[in-house]
């Protein structure tokens, strides 16, 4: 990986286990009104990491998956190059990112990752 630290494509690596989820948990929490942002320093220069959460309680499965959909599509297109190298980002989404307008998503959620209020 260069010395610049930019993820390799558009989108950051991403977190899939389990204890990757947990662990991130213990780092800081940035709560938004669509989602929670949860950021763990890792302490190393690698690309940042990102995974996505969301819980039974937004809805049933249909209503989960187009809430994490709309969530992975805003950082693609936008908050992919806040994200700082080093660090992994646990998104837990909620039942209001479904009903924002995806330019207000994109920019909320540029703002947490940013860690600015």
């Amino acid at each position: 990986m260069p010395g610049d630290c930019k993820p390799s494509g558009p989108q950051p690596g991403r977190l899939l286990k389990r204890a990757e989820f947990l662990a991130v948990r213990r780092g800081e929490k940035r709560r938004g009104r669509f989602f929670l942002v949860e950021v763990l320093d890792r302490g190393d220069t690698a690309a940042p990491r990102v995974g996505y959460t969301v819980t039974k309680k937004v809805g049933n499965a249909v209503i989960r998956n187009r809430v994490r959909r709309r969530l992975k599509e805003a950082v693609r297109t936008h908050a992919a190059h806040d994200m700082t190298c080093g660090n992994d980002y646990v998104i837990v989404g909620r039942l209001d990112a479904l009903g924002a307008p995806f330019d207000q998503l994109k920019a909320e959620l540029s703002r947490r990752i940013r860690g600015s209020r």
